[in-house]
C-alpha cells in the first residue's frame, strides 16, 4: 500500500494540482453546478481519457493492477444522485474540501464535519439499507468485456480515450474560454493516478471519501462491525493522502500570498445570500449528503469518476452520469436559476 511518507507526498501533489487550476475552489465547483464554469468537467475528461490509455499499457505490461469497483446498481444510481446534490449544495468534493481548508475556507471545514457525521450515520444505517444498494452485477469494465489485453482491447481503450479527450476540447471551444490550466491539470492528474496504481508504489487508486467514515467510526469507537473492517486500510490511506493535500495547499497559499480565512464565497453571495449562518448550515448539510451518497456508491469524484474512469469501469461511468444529473438538477433548483 506504500509508505506513509510516499502516500503523503502523492497527496501533496494532488493538492497542488487542484490548487494550480482552481479545481478545489467553491466558485469553480458551484459554477459547474450552474453550468457557468466547465473547468471541472473538462479536467476530469482529460484525466480519464489520457489515464485510461496509460493505465491500460502499464497494466498490460504487468506493472499495475486494476481495482475496479463493483456495479452495485442501486448504490450507483441513488448514491450518484445524492452525491451530486451534496456537491452542488456544498460546492466541494471529498478531496477538494481538504485542499480548500488548506487555503483557509471555513465552509470547507464545516463541510468536513458534516461529512464525518454523514460517514458515521452511513455506518449505522448500512445494515438496514443494503437491499436498496443492490443488486451487485460484479466488476464490469472494458477489460472484462474484451477478456484479455488483446489488440481489440487496446484499440477500444485508445479510441474511447481519445473521444473523451476530444469531448473536453469540444466543450472548451464552445465556451470560448482562454484559460488552459485545466489541460495541464488533467494531464497531471492522469499521470499521478497511473503512478499511484503502480505495484512499485501503492498498488491502489486515488480516493478520498472512505477516509470520512473511517475517521468518524474510529473516533467514536464504532469499529466492531464488518464495514469498518472493510474500510480500515483504504480509509487510513486516504486520510494520509488528504492530509498531504491539505498541507501542500496551505504552504502553496502562503507562498502565493493568497491564504485567507473565508466562509461566504462570491457565488454564494451572488445566488443565495450574504449570511454566514446560512452558508454554515448548508455547508454542513451538503457535506453530510455528499459523503453519505459517496458511501452508497462506493466512491467519489476522485475514487470513482477519475480512478474508475481510467479503468474504463462501467460502475464508475454510471456513477459519473448520475452524479452529474444530481449536480445540475440540484444546482438549478437550489440556486433558483435557469440553466443556460
Amino acid at each position: 500500500m506504500g509508505s506513509t511518507l510516499l502516500i503523503f507526498v502523492f497527496g501533496a501533489f494532488f493538492g497542488l494540482i487542484l490548487q494550480y487550476a482552481g479545481l478545489n475552489r467553491y466558485n469553480t465547483i458551484s459554477g459547474q453546478a450552474l453550468l457557468k464554469n466547465n473547468t471541472v468537467v473538462k479536467t476530469i475528461l482529460v484525466a480519464i481519457g489520457l489515464g485510461a490509455i496509460l493505465l491500460s499499457i502499464t497494466t498490460g505490461l504487468g506493472l499495475s493492477q486494476f481495482h475496479v469497483k463493483p456495479f452495485i446498481t442501486g448504490g450507483l444510481i441513488f448514491g450518484g444522485l445524492i452525491f451530486g446534490a451534496g456537491m452542488a449544495i456544498l460546492g466541494y468534493c471529498p478531496g477538494t474540501m481538504a485542499v480548500s481548508l488548506g487555503e483557509g475556507s471555513m465552509d470547507a471545514l464545516i463541510g468536513i464535519i458534516g461529512g464525518l457525521f454523514g460517514g458515521l450515520v452511513f455506518t449505522l444505517v448500512l445494515p438496514a439499507i443494503k437491499p436498496v444498494l443492490g443488486p451487485d452485477l460484479g466488476k464490469l469494465s472494458a477489460y472484462t468485456l474484451a477478456g484479455s489485453f488483446s489488440f481489440i482491447y487496446y484499440l477500444m481503450v485508445i479510441v474511447i480515450g481519445l473521444l473523451i479527450i476530444y469531448a473536453a476540447f469540444y466543450i472548451h471551444l464552445k465556451e470560448k474560454s482562454v484559460d488552459k490550466k485545466w489541460i495541464y491539470a488533467g494531464v497531471a492528474l492522469a499521470l499521478l493516478d497511473v503512478i499511484v496504481f503502480l505495484s512499485a508504489t501503492t498498488n491502489r487508486p486515488i480516493g478520498a471519501s472512505t477516509s470520512y467514515p473511517w475517521l468518524a467510526d474510529a473516533v467514536t469507537g464504532l469499529t466492531n462491525n464488518n464495514y469498518f473492517q472493510k474500510i480500515s486500510t483504504p480509509g487510513s490511506w486516504e486520510a494520509i493522502f488528504l492530509l498531504g493535500a491539505m498541507v501542500a495547499a496551505f504552504i502553496g497559499s502562503l507562498i502565493k500570498g493568497d491564504f485567507k480565512l473565508i466562509l461566504v464565497h462570491d457565488n454564494w453571495k451572488k445566488y443565495k445570500n450574504n449570511a454566514a449562518g446560512s452558508r454554515a448550515i448548508w455547508a454542513f448539510v451538503g457535506g453530510f449528503i455528499l459523503i453519505f451518497g459517496a458511501r452508497m456508491a462506493g466512491g467519489c469524484t476522485s475514487g470513482h469518476v477519475i480512478s474508475g474512469g481510467i479503468q474504463m469501469a462501467f460502475s464508475s461511468f454510471t456513477f459519473g452520469i448520475f452524479m452529474f444529473m444530481g449536480l445540475i438538477i440540484t444546482g438549478k433548483v437550489f440556486f433558483n436559476t435557469k440553466v443556460d
